[in-house]
């Protein structure tokens, strides 16, 4: 499907499109476009933010106010961020926009058969390689109708303004001007079991394995900490698994009855049990390298596997913490200290 106004359909978009889709929709685009399972949905783009928020700075300002914060001062920030996602939150979505959502909403729903789709945060500072805002804005699940869709994009966009996120970029110096905020709409997967991978080791840095993490039920339980989830280390080339970690899964995130999610007790005869099969693992491993293959560098990889055993994934992004170790440095160490300081000022006439 092709992207129009102020939507960007998976198929039609990718990273080269950041600026306008945010770094979580570039990614899933991209994932799209390269033949991975990805569940469908569109983003809607900054420029339904921007045009938001136009209307609402006439009114009073918005940047100008989290530009002249203090990097550390938490009183001031929080009462900053209180007061405007409670402004954009109230706040009237525009006529158009709201229009155009709806019925990109109505297209989806028929496509994917169903109508509960995850409203997720999308930033164009988001899942870059120097810098992620990843976790810091927020995600909607099981959102079971067009009207409440449309009220999680706005809380969507003023999650740009929690506390932790305006303090990240208070104290980066990020420039709120160079900020917007894009909102993925996808399919919800009714996931058996979801969790994460990485192509890198995360403890070691080891490039030569895949690692990874899974639990029952929805991968917020693993992302939020509430379950140790299982967890495998596979070699990237053989296949072979030298961690075998099976934890004792006592909850999992499932849909809740009016949508939204909650946890439930799992039971006894499942929390022992691994939460993916062997062969899972295999496919998993085969996509984590194909997905490494196409951005060219190591990757965290959100996944999913429904009722139906079919493997989904729900993002990727560059992994820092080791790549950003393996860094060169600004300049290359002379073997000789004096020499280099010799180099320096013998330049100076």
């Amino acid at each position: 499907m092709a992207s129009s106004g102020i939507i960007g359909w998976f198929e039609a978009i990718g990273l080269g499109d950041r600026a306008a889709v945010g770094g979580k929709g570039g990614s899933l685009g991209e994932l799209t476009r390269a033949g991975i399972a990805v569940p469908p949905g569109f983003v809607v783009k900054t420029a339904a933010f921007e045009e938001f928020m136009l209307a609402l700075e006439q009114a009073a300002p918005v940047r100008a106010r989290v530009a002249e914060l203090e990097a550390g001062d938490l009183a001031a920030i929080s009462a900053c961020s209180k007061e405007l996602r409670a402004r954009i939150q109230a706040a009237e979505l525009p006529a158009a926009a709201a229009a155009e959502l709806t019925a990109a909403h109505a297209s989806l729903c028929e496509r994917a058969g169903a109508r509960e789709v995850a409203v997720r945060s999308s930033a164009t500072t988001e899942d870059a390689s120097d810098a992620s805002f990843a976790g810091l804005q927020d995600t909607y699940l099981w959102v079971t109708d067009a009207a409440s869709m449309l009220d999680r994009v706005r809380a969507c966009w003023a999650s740009l303004y929690s506390v932790e996120s305006i303090s990240y970029r208070r104290d980066r110096n990020i420039a709120e001007d160079d900020v917007a905020m894009a909102v993925v709409v996808q399919s919800m997967v009714d996931a058996r079991a979801a969790g994460v991978m990485f192509t890198r080791s995360p403890t070691t840095g080891d490039v030569s394995v895949v690692t990874i993490e899974g639990a029952w039920g929805l991968g917020s339980a693993v992302v939020g900490g509430e379950v140790t989830p299982d967890r495998w280390v596979m070699g990237k080339i053989t296949g072979e698994i030298s961690v075998r970690e099976i934890s004792d899964k006592h909850i999992e995130h499932r849909r809740a009855g009016g949508g939204g999610v909650e946890a439930v007790e799992v039971a006894e005869d499942r929390r022992r049990t691994p939460c993916l099969s062997d062969a899972e693992l295999g496919e998993l491993r085969q996509i984590a390298r194909r997905v490494e293959r196409h951005y060219g560098c190591a990757q965290d990889i959100e996944w999913a596997v429904d009722s139906r055993g079919e493997l989904r994934l729900l993002q990727s992004r560059p992994e820092t913490v080791w790549s950003s170790r393996d860094a060169p440095p600004a300049a290359r160490a002379a073997a000789d200290p004096l020499s280099h300081v010799m180099s320096i000022f013998g330049g100076r006439r």
